[in-house]
């Protein structure tokens, strides 16, 4: 029998540039600490081996220090590791690998595999058949040499390959580096772990794409995740378990605003994100001005519970009720006419989509200034019974008190 953890796509080095710099700075730090904990994973299921297929590293140009964060953070699982360079991360003439090896941060237990080939796991008799990608796209499947490779009598034989699957992905894919749909029965395999795809996904009974252990984009795709493999005895179909690691769990929202209720069931979804969410809304549709700003005020205060926040409210229309504007004092007068300018510019929003936001946020912005000028206003009253009490006369200079 023979257990390994199958893993994908790490992606170490990603900027995150869509986020602010704090936020950005913690989903990286993430997939750090996620590599940490898949060591600690395979350390208590006590796997034979973990595989990862591919993208370890997101860019060729990541820094020395980043190098070695990433091989600090195998530790905790001293059994072998076997790494397989993807499209972001190609074993080139000089690559993030040769540079690895020059700095000496590469344990004796991790393998680097830079060259297509056989690697023998003898303590579990295994043997893994391995596609390294050598250059970012090819156009030729670089698993087909599987088919032919002889390995030894009564091995595990196990596909480690980078590509994409043709006619699986459902949406688009990392890279065009192409692998047959067949090739686990054509090569024999007990099983082929594949890395690309950002989501854990059984093509067939045999053939996995792991995902990324830690979600980097806006898809339901089912990121987050390594995948515990099991395989009785050559030939035997694996049994395959997900198991979760990712830390942060990312949402993306398109929402629609017809009535009130639909801004008190936003509202109650924003309540409930925390420390480990990532959110992306966009809202549109129309709203009541005290409901629009409740929105606003939601969606602000969501940001300060969550990981990280992108919303875009701008194509929400606002259009005040009789209620708002008695409470803005916009019934008559110069005021009335703003309102009544601002309301006309969001009508018009097909003919100048960009002056219908901003008109909306006027709007927004109208009445938060008149809240705080009346809140200034009534703070600098004097009490009523202060207005009327006679103020008591101060001590003349020289007099007892």
């Amino acid at each position: 029998m023979i257990r390994f953890l199958h893993t994908a796509d790490w992606q170490i080095g990603t900027q995150f540039g869509q986020f602010e710099p704090d936020e950005a700075a913690h989903l990286a730090q993430a997939r750090f600490d996620t590599v940490r904990r898949i060591a600690e994973e395979a350390s208590a299921r006590r796997v034979d081996a973990v595989l990862v297929a591919g993208d370890v590293f997101d860019l060729q140009t990541v820094s020395d220090t980043v190098i070695r964060r990433l091989f600090a953070a195998l530790q905790a699982f001293p059994g072998p590791w076997i790494m397989l360079p993807g499209n972001h991360d190609a074993a080139l003439v000089e690559s993030v690998w040769t540079r690895a090896q020059r700095l000496n941060c590469v344990a004796p237990n991790v393998r680097l595999v830079l060259e297509p080939g056989v690697v023998l796991l003898d303590a579990c008799r295994c043997a893994l058949l391995c596609a390294p990608l050598t250059q970012r796209i090819t156009y030729d499947d670089t698993t087909a040499f599987f088919d032919t490779t002889d390995t030894p009598p009564g091995y595990h034989r196990v596909g480690l390959a980078h590509g994409s699957v043709g006619g699986i992905l459902q949406e688009g894919i990392d890279s065009s580096n192409p692998i047959a749909p067949t090739r686990a029965a054509s090569a024999r395999l007990d099983y082929l772990a594949l890395g690309d795809w950002h989501g854990h996904l059984r093509v067939d009974e045999r053939t996995w794409y792991a995902g990324t252990h830690e979600q980097d984009r806006f898809r339901a795709n089912e990121p987050g995740f390594v995948l515990d493999v099991t395989i009785g005895e050559p030939g035997a179909v694996p049994t395959v378990e997900a198991v979760r690691v990712g830390q942060y769990r990312w949402h993306r929202w398109d929402e629609t605003i017809s009535v009130p209720t639909d801004v008190d069931a936003l509202k109650a979804r924003l309540a409930v994100l925390g420390a480990n969410d990532v959110l992306r809304i966009e809202v549109d549709g129309t709203a009541a001005l005290a409901d629009a700003e409740a929105l606003h005020v939601a969606v602000e205060e969501a940001r300060a519970r969550v990981r990280a926040l992108r919303a875009d409210l701008a194509a929400l229309h606002v259009l005040p009720t009789a209620d708002d504007l008695a409470e803005l004092g916009a019934q008559s007068g110069y005021l009335a006419k703003v309102v009544a300018r601002l309301l006309g510019l969001q009508e018009d929003a097909q003919a100048d989509p960009q002056q219908a936001r901003r008109a909306a946020e006027a709007l927004l912005l109208l009445a938060r200034f008149q809240r705080e000028q009346r809140q200034r206003d009534s703070n600098a009253a004097p009490p009523a019974q202060a207005r009327g009490r006679q103020q008591p006369e101060l001590p003349r200079e020289g007099a007892c008190a």
